[in-house]
């Protein structure tokens, strides 16, 4: 195609990871065995809104088979709860080849495909096809390589991304830090390849300036878009979400559907 570009991008080959040497850890992706701030079945075994809630702030790190090591904070999570939520892959209760992940056991990842060349990670919840998308993420390490993975699926001569932009959306996230279809149904809890964590030990978890609940992206179609004013200049400047967003203090509360959860990190502004 015209006006576009291959860049050649080093790496994990996501091959089978159980072809190793004997006596070796089984994994290409060089796992650190005893992680202290993995987060465990525990976290993941909660309600979706919950989980929503509770991911924001946590470290998703993606380890690559020359040892570089990416990790972006969660600031932006959508819920999905399945069975009445019409917006939601597993709507009706409905379980196919594409979304067996979804009424997996809690921390399951879910990634699926978007327009045919992009990709959206989720981790099931407690409930019935129920499963929270990972919408945003802080990048914290690795920028260089996330930065060369967005790049390498632009147009040539696009303006260069800022550090904010390289995560700021779930498709964008999963090209930053490398998440291929192939992580579809595995566990978070304990994959080789990927973890969530709790801010290292002697890192300062983030001060929550507030959460901030809304309408979710992109579901118009189903009556459940927008319908608050955009506060884009309230984002912390490390992340640059790429919806609309306003503030809806009693879908925090309730069991309200059509939830959508950021955060705004105190001291940033």
């Amino acid at each position: 195609m015209s006006g576009r570009k291959r860049t050649q991008i080093s790496v994990p080959d996501n091959g089978d990871v159980d072809a190793v040497k004997p006596g070796t850890v089984k994994s290409q992706y060089f796992s650190k065995e005893g992680d202290p701030q993995r987060l465990g079945e525990e976290f993941f075994n909660q309600p979706c809104i919950s989980l929503a809630k509770a991911f924001l702030g946590k470290v998703l790190v993606r380890w690559c088979a020359d040892g570089t090591e990416l990790r972006g904070r969660v600031v932006e999570t959508e819920a999905y709860l399945g069975g009445e939520d019409k917006a939601s892959h597993s709507a009706g209760g409905k379980c196919t080849e594409r979304n067996t992940a979804m009424f997996m056991k809690p921390g399951t990842i879910y990634v699926y495909p978007i327009y045919g060349i992009y990709l959206c990670m989720n981790v099931s919840s407690q409930g019935e096809g129920a499963a929270v998308l990972l919408r945003a993420l802080e990048p914290l390490h690795g920028l260089s390589l996330m930065r060369q993975l967005r790049t390498a699926r632009r147009r040539e001569g696009a303006w260069p991304l800022k550090d904010k932009q390289l995560c700021n959306g779930p498709s964008k996230l999963c090209q930053a830090l490398d998440i291929p279809r192939c992580f579809d149904r595995r566990d978070l809890a304990s994959d080789q390849g990927v973890v969530e964590r709790d801010p290292q030990i002697g890192q300062q978890e983030p001060d929550f300036k507030e959460v901030v609940s809304a309408s979710r992206i992109g579901i118009d179609s189903w009556g459940m878009g927008h319908q608050t004013p955009a506060l884009q200049s309230a984002w912390s400047p490390l992340c640059e979400c790429s919806g609309q967003t306003g503030r809806d203090t009693d879908s925090l509360t309730g069991q309200h559907c059509d939830i959508r959860l950021c955060v705004l990190l105190s001291g940033r502004m």
